[in-house]
């Protein structure tokens, strides 16, 4: 009786030194760069999407073949330079700030924060070690997906980056974990909260890019209409028109008028039938510089502000030999280079 005594001792020592043995860590093992196409300031919402890589294993000790672990854990991105997640920002060499979000859903409803964020949650996920599985390692990957806002008109051409640091807790993984025998056991209820253990680790930094590219669009062009002009056109009539365009903040252009369909040589006309009446456009309004369409000579030039711009056309008819009544016009192609 007293051997027997001393041999279940012995098992039950045996099995407490198993069970001391018994861990189960987690790391980020990458997080691809969230690598967002070009945007156009005042254009559409610009997508893409990242994956962050992590791995979890268990090592149950002697006896950990009998146990099953239940663990709970969650992924976090961490701020930006400014400390900000949402909007976080990325910047250029310009020092412009590109905002952008990160968020869990595919739909884009609910943004990412860094592990113990308390107001923007980090991303959750389960795994489940069986029994009969020590030691083990689990690897899964999970989808996050970035947004960037707009418009924001205020942002000039060039290439865009953020550094998420890495290093710290906030930018990689939290978890906690029940052992249960013959893993008959639960989920925890969080990853920093309940279970029988658990940990946090930090992941290595990742890398946010965009850019701008220089654009310009004409969004109204205005008739330049003379009205009804004495026949005899013994003074000169004038009129102005507009152009209204959008440029990329810090982008130069240059507009340029082409001579219309009816000029004659360098002489601009319209016509009606086979009458013609000259005419001429200019960029000052004392009608003294001709508005052409050679580059860097004649061209009315500008840098763009991200917002709608206003480019006034002064129209002159000058005096010139009497024209037959009629309905006189032309059309005049406008060229933006930038």
């Amino acid at each position: 009786m007293k051997w027997l005594a001393i041999v279940l001792i012995g098992i039950a020592s045996l099995f407490v030194a198993g069970r001391a043995q018994a861990v189960t860590t987690c790391s980020v093992t990458s997080i691809t760069t969230l690598a967002f196409p070009a945007v156009q300031p005042t254009g559409s919402a610009v997508d893409t999407v990242a994956t962050i890589n992590y791995s979890c294993t268990y090592t149950g000790g002697l006896l950990g073949g009998l146990y099953g672990v239940y663990l709970t854990g969650c992924l976090g991105m961490a701020p930006d330079d400014q400390g900000a997640v949402s909007p976080r920002t990325m910047i250029n060499a310009s020092n412009d700030r590109m905002r952008y979000d990160i968020y869990k859903d595919s739909q884009r409803t609910s943004v990412l924060g860094p592990v113990g964020n308390a107001t923007y949650a980090p991303l959750p996920f389960q795994l489940q070690f069986t029994i009969l599985s020590n030691p083990q390692t689990q690897t899964g990957s999970a989808t996050v997906y970035g947004r960037i806002l707009t418009p924001q008109p205020s942002l000039s051409p060039g290439n865009y980056s953020a550094t998420l640091a890495g290093g710290a807790a906030a930018n990689g993984i939290a978890w906690r974990y029940n052992e249960a025998l013959l893993s008959l056991g639960t989920f925890p209820a969080g990853c920093q909260t309940g279970g029988g253990g658990g940990g946090t680790a930090a992941g290595p930094s990742s890398t946010v890019t965009s850019s701008v590219a220089k654009a310009c669009t004409i969004t109204t062009a205005t008739a330049l209409d003379f009205g009804n002009v004495p026949g005899f056109l013994r003074t000169p009539s004038d009129q102005t028109s507009l152009l209204r365009m959008t440029c990329t903040n810090r982008s130069p252009f240059q507009v340029g008028l082409d001579n219309g369909q009816n000029a004659s040589g360098s002489t601009r006309r319209m016509a009606s039938g086979s009458s013609f009446v000259a005419y001429e456009l200019y960029r000052d309004s004392q009608r003294t510089q001709r508005w052409g369409n050679t580059i860097n000579s004649d061209t009315a030039t500008g840098t763009g502000s991200g917002s709608e711009q206003t480019l006034t056309v002064y129209g002159r008819v000058p005096v010139q030999p009497a024209a037959a009544a009629g309905g006189y016009s032309d059309t005049v192609t406008v060229t933006v280079t930038y």
